[in-house]
């Protein structure tokens, strides 16, 4: 089975209580076809007494048993909480994005939307006005200044 089509046999379910397994997560959602896997995320610190993240996700055999079941179990209880149920999304790569360890001008994607060509650069520079004629900025060079105001001459 190919990546996609597991994305579209797999549901998220979120809102989960913590005496939630993935035997009773299974039962929940095996009247609307047959289940292949149950994954509830343990937490990531070692220290959490959690036993999963308040979060799974169950995949099913067939697409359309996913919808079915997203369709009849999102907004649902279980164990007395609401849950959401909705279509599962392809894991972000822990590299790119927020929250990743490295800086977002560094990461593959970002050169490729932001960059700017050498033609755009050059019609930037010009602006409509000649770069040799515009005036100095009189703010510039005060910083080392004690006192404010005029410079003295």
């Amino acid at each position: 089975m190919t990546d996609a089509s597991r994305l579209k046999s797999t549901v998220y379910v979120a809102g989960l209580d913590n005496a939630v397994n993935d035997k009773i997560l299974a039962d929940a959602f095996l009247p609307f076809g047959e289940i292949v896997d149950v994954t509830l995320p343990k937490p990531e610190l070692p220290s959490s007494k959690d036993p999963h993240r308040g979060f799974g996700y169950v995949e099913f055999e067939l697409p359309g048993d996913a919808k079915e079941a997203i369709d009849n179990m999102d907004q649902s209880e279980l164990f007395g909480r609401v849950i959401k149920v909705a279509q599962a999304k392809p894991q972000k790569d822990a590299n790119e994005g927020l929250g990743s360890k490295t800086a977002v001008w560094e990461q593959e994607g970002y050169l490729a939307k932001h960059a700017v060509s050498e033609e755009d650069r050059i019609a930037a520079g010009r602006g409509g006005q000649d770069l040799e004629n515009v005036p100095e900025d009189p703010m510039q060079g005060l910083e080392g200044l004690d006192i404010a105001g005029p410079r003295p001459e």
